[in-house]
Parts: structure tokens; C-alpha cells; sequence
């Protein structure tokens, strides 16, 4: 597995766009909402297709009120100028050697696996631990820091 340097791009992963929607979440909603703002100013935000699905199902059947599907759609497709990466066998490839070397979940191997192979420097999430690093992508908790901290331009 071949990493290059990372750029100052962020890899946001599903909860925070869940969060950016979930109005029953008073402290993290602003928070999520504020760090998607300034990497749509900033054009510095990256994802998966992976993210995409996971948030369209979240918001459309798990949050109380969901959003409608229509509502959903059009996130995600607005989210699609973002240029998900697909998940493919050298994705999956990747994210086994994430996942056994650092030994997190499948799951979460493949959202380091989309960072790194995006060339991500920071990788926005609550499911990782604050400030790990995995082979130059740095994990950032949206709700610990605020985007000023990483995103100066």
C-alpha cells in the first residue's frame, strides 16, 4: 500500500453530516453544520460513496423526524460535487491493511482507507479517537474542535 502526502483536505465521515441534520441533536447539530459550511467555502471537504449511502439511509429511517427522501436526495446530491470516491477491490484492499494494522473495525477501515486514498490530511469524526494518526491522516473530533483550528484559507 502506497500512501502519498496528504493535502489539507478533510475526509468527513457519515456522522457528521447526520449530525448536520439531526435537529434532536441541540450542541451537535451547529457544530457539524458549521464545520460542512466552512469545507463547502473552502472546497476542502471529501467523501465516499460509502458516507453517502450511510447518511441517506440514517436521515431517511433512523433520525425521529426523519427527513424526507426527497429531502435526502437532494443532500446527496448536492454532496456529489464533493467527488466521492467509489468503494472498490483496491479500496477494499487498502482497508484491510488499515484494518490490521491499526486494528479498528471493517467499517472504519474503509473510512481511513477513502482518507488516505484521497490524500486527505484530517479525517472528521466522533467514531475515532481524537488525534490518531493513521499513516499521515490525522483524526479530528468535529465536536472537540472548531474548523478555524484546521482551515485557515
Amino acid at each position: 500500500m502506497s500512501v502519498s502526502v496528504p493535502s489539507g483536505n478533510v475526509f468527513v465521515d457519515t456522522n457528521v453530516l447526520v449530525y448536520s441534520r439531526d435537529a434532536s441533536e441541540a450542541e451537535k447539530q451547529p457544530l457539524a453544520s458549521a464545520w460542512l459550511l466552512r469545507l463547502w467555502e473552502s472546497r476542502r471537504g471529501r467523501l465516499s460513496v460509502q458516507v453517502l449511502n450511510e447518511f441517506y439511509v440514517t436521515v431517511t429511517r433512523k433520525l425521529d423526524p426523519g427527513m424526507s427522501a426527497e429531502q435526502a436526495r437532494a443532500d446527496v446530491r448536492d454532496l456529489r460535487s464533493w467527488e466521492p470516491i467509489d468503494l472498490d477491490t483496491a479500496l477494499i484492499e487498502t482497508a484491510w491493511s488499515v484494518q490490521d494494522r491499526f486494528v479498528v473495525s471493517f467499517w472504519d477501515s474503509l473510512i481511513v482507507a477513502a482518507a488516505q486514498t484521497t490524500q486527505c490530511r484530517y479525517l472528521l469524526t466522533e467514531d475515532l479517537q481524537e488525534g490518531q494518526l493513521f499513516s499521515g491522516v490525522e483524526v479530528v473530533n468535529p465536536f472537540r474542535r472548531p474548523p478555524s483550528e484546521l482551515l485557515l484559507t
